[in-house]
């Protein structure tokens, strides 16, 4: 496909923006720890929101959740919308609360001090290879074939060119810069996407024509569909989402970072809404394609093929703008994860316990480039990929790693008889027993196998929690949930009543999504 000069125009004012932005904001008091891995903890509620979502859609939305949405339908919209209802729903009402009271950087620091110090090691180990093996190399290589298609970019080359790019700004300035390219990120891609929308939904001839499809809407599927069975609402889907929208350092240092619990819940709130609307960016393209281009050869060429086909000049630079944006803030909120973990859960721990905040952030920099190297080159192994859109072996890997880490959260907050020992157990298990699952059962749809892991986890760690001893209350005091945790400190329940409550906000999108599931069950 040939770029047209406005479309390159576009793409070099992004990328100058970009680099500007992220420069002026790396020069901007990094001195500290908590300023380079939490930006100070001066993030207002929009922030939070607007960052967490930029960070979380990609490569991996655009051109992998389109592409489910092109072969599998409208059971797509499942991947955002059971986001909401199960994990950032656990997040606000179940986790926030105890993450900020006790001024956590990372989620292993909240595993130390309910268990020890093995369950914060272990679930740091599980954290890193996660995030290095799904999420920096899968996005690295979908935005790099969405580039190869458009542009004839060499794919190795594509992945290269983006990490290196991104690994500038976000190894130099830390969360700060993250955040604030986030921010600007979010806007180019909610641009570039409702402009694909709209000249997609075009292109098939009004919005009537796809509410004409509404007759094959369900968001329901039978309990041996191969990728998204109802039953995954028995366990898959929740320990995956509790995993990626509560226990997640990529997703939850936003919140962490908050100015205070109300900005922090109200920025959870705000991500609601944001990911409820997301769906209309990226996945009605998904939809209606088929109309257009009925016989493509994979679904993760639908993104490309709808810019190459149906975007005048200027907008085919916005979109490539608004995927690049996706890409890097997606890039840099992983690295800037990665990078919190190896510091504050293994370098001081077990190496330079008495190191300055200096040398803290001088290895945190060195670990984040370490990590973007070891994305570039499984990335580069994805290239061979083929058999399913990669978005579901996104959700297939993590189906591995999840169901430990999740059991050793939620019993871990919520039943005050769990152990370390139990924990452990549970956190072992997860990799083995998932894999001989997969042999053992490889004609069950691997929710359901993902799902069977999780029960079996819960299990191990509950018979191991009573065989041990358990910690004392004394203990545990401020680290199992109750309904206290359901209520703001008392200095800021002021900010909860009216039009300014989280619940409220909260209460309203939880209706409405409930109401369509029914609809469209």
């Amino acid at each position: 496909m040939r770029i047209a000069g406005l479309d390159i125009a576009v793409f070099g004012v992004y990328f100058a923006i970009v680099i500007a932005l992220g420069y002026a904001a790396s020069r901007r008091g990094a001195t500290t720890k908590r300023d380079y891995f939490l930006a100070g903890d001066k993030l207002p509620w929009w922030m939070v929101g607007g960052s967490i979502v930029a960070a979380n859609v990609s490569s991996h939305h655009f051109v992998g959740v389109m592409g489910v949405a092109y072969t599998r339908g409208f059971v797509a919209m499942t991947i955002e919308w059971g986001a909401i209802l199960v994990g950032f729903n656990a997040l606000l009402w179940v986790f926030l609360p105890f993450y900020l009271r006790n001024g956590f950087y990372t989620m292993p620091e909240f595993l130390e001090r309910r268990f020890g110090s093995a369950a914060r090691s272990s679930y740091a180990a599980l954290i890193l290879l996660t995030y290095v093996f799904v999420e920096v190399s899968a996005v690295l290589y979908l935005g790099a074939l969405a580039i190869h298609a458009l542009l004839g970019v060499p794919i190795l080359w594509s992945i290269v060119g983006m990490a290196v790019f991104t690994g500038i700004y976000t190894i130099a300035g830390g969360l700060r810069a993250v955040v604030w390219t986030e921010m600007l990120q979010l806007g180019v891609l909610l641009a570039g996407g409702i402009a694909l929308s709209i000249a997609t939904i075009r292109a098939v001839g009004g919005w009537g024509e796809v509410m004409a499809t509404s007759s094959d809407w369900h968001l329901l599927l039978p309990a041996n569909d191969a990728d998204f069975p109802w039953t995954m609402f028995l366990g898959g889907i929740v320990c995956i989402s509790v995993f990626y929208c509560a226990a997640n350092q990529f997703i939850v240092q936003r919140t962490l970072a908050a100015k205070d619990e109300w900005h922090a819940r109200m920025g959870v709130v705000f991500t609601d809404y944001l990911k409820f609307l997301m769906p209309l960016i990226i996945i009605v393209p998904g939809l209606v394609a088929p109309t257009l281009f009925p016989n493509l050869e994979k679904g993760d060429m639908v993104f490309p093929t709808l810019v190459r086909h149906l975007l005048p000049a200027g907008l085919v630079g916005l979109v490539m703008a608004g995927l690049i944006a996706a890409i890097m803030s997606h890039i840099s909120g992983a690295v800037n994860s990665c990078t919190t973990i190896a510091t504050v859960d293994l370098y001081l721990r077990y190496f330079r316990k008495g190191a300055s905040d200096r040398e803290a952030i001088l290895f945190g920099k060195v670990a984040g480039a370490v990590f973007m190297a070891f994305g570039v080159v499984w990335a580069a192994t994805l290239i061979a990929h083929s058999e399913k859109p990669v978005f579901i072996y996104l959700l297939n890997a993590y189906g591995y790693f999840t169901p430990g880490i999740a059991t050793m959260f939620l019993l871990g907050i919520l039943w005050r008889r769990t152990t370390h020992a139990g924990a452990l157990t549970a956190g072992a298990l997860t990799i083995p027993l998932s894999v001989v699952l997969e042999r053992a059962l490889p004609g069950m749809p691997f929710m359901n196998r993902t799902g069977i892991a999780f029960w079996a986890c819960m299990l191990a760690c509950a018979v191991v929690s009573l065989c041990t001893k358990p910690k004392t209350e004394a203990e545990l005091a401020g680290l199992i949930w109750n309904r206290d945790s359901l209520r703001m400190p008392v200095e800021m329940r002021e900010r909860m009543r009216g039009i300014r409550s989280p619940a409220l906000w909260w209460a309203i999108l939880t209706a409405v999504l409930l109401a369509i599931y029914v609809r469209y069950r």
